[in-house]
């Protein structure tokens, strides 16, 4: 009888170890099909809201008889002086006149009211599509940017003049590249 104890001991204990094995396993499996499912879900979502935001932007220019080009990333952009001083370029810092409004008009920002905007190229504190947009340019450059959401301040807005996934209009004359 003193045998067949330790029997016990080993089957049970070997059991309860499969047995927490199989949960452990079979449920990062189930958490890992529902988030690839979700993000496959918003990927889907994303991309019809992409699509929606660049035929509002097209419709946009038709309207306004304005002619502009787009870069893959999706900014729409009219250079209209290219400037003559030294090029834009990543980790220089452009300082900027602008004045930024919605597509409806709607003025949001004017560098006239809050001053010139400074920032180093590159290093992600202003817009995506500004960075992008300033590079076309040369010191003494005046262009104007059309970013959709994704561009420029995404699905939240600033939280203050800019609201919720709006496509914002940059008109920017570029003032000094250090």
């Amino acid at each position: 009888m003193s045998s067949w104890k330790p029997e016990i001991y080993s089957f049970t204990w070997i059991f309860f170890v499969l047995f927490a094995f199989s949960c452990m396993q079979n449920k990062p499996v189930d958490e890992q099909k529902k988030y690839n499912e979700t993000k496959k879900q918003m990927i889907g979502v994303n991309r019809i809201l992409v699509k929606k935001d660049q035929q509002r932007i097209k419709g946009y220019l038709e309207r306004q008889n304005i002619e502009m080009h787009e870069t893959g990333t999706g900014l729409w952009y009219s250079v209209e002086v290219p400037g003559n001083g030294p090029k834009a370029e990543p980790g220089k810092r452009a300082t900027i006149h602008y004045k930024i409004s919605l597509l409806d008009g709607t003025e949001c920002y004017d560098s006239e009211k809050d001053g010139p905007k400074t920032f180093t190229i590159g290093k992600g504190r202003v817009e995506s599509g500004l960075e992008e947009g300033i590079l076309l340019l040369n010191e003494g450059g005046i262009a104007s940017f059309i970013m959709p959401p994704h561009l420029a301040h995404g699905l939240p807005g600033d939280g203050n003049r800019i609201p919720a996934r709006a496509i914002i209009v940059y008109h920017v004359e570029l003032l000094t590249i250090e």
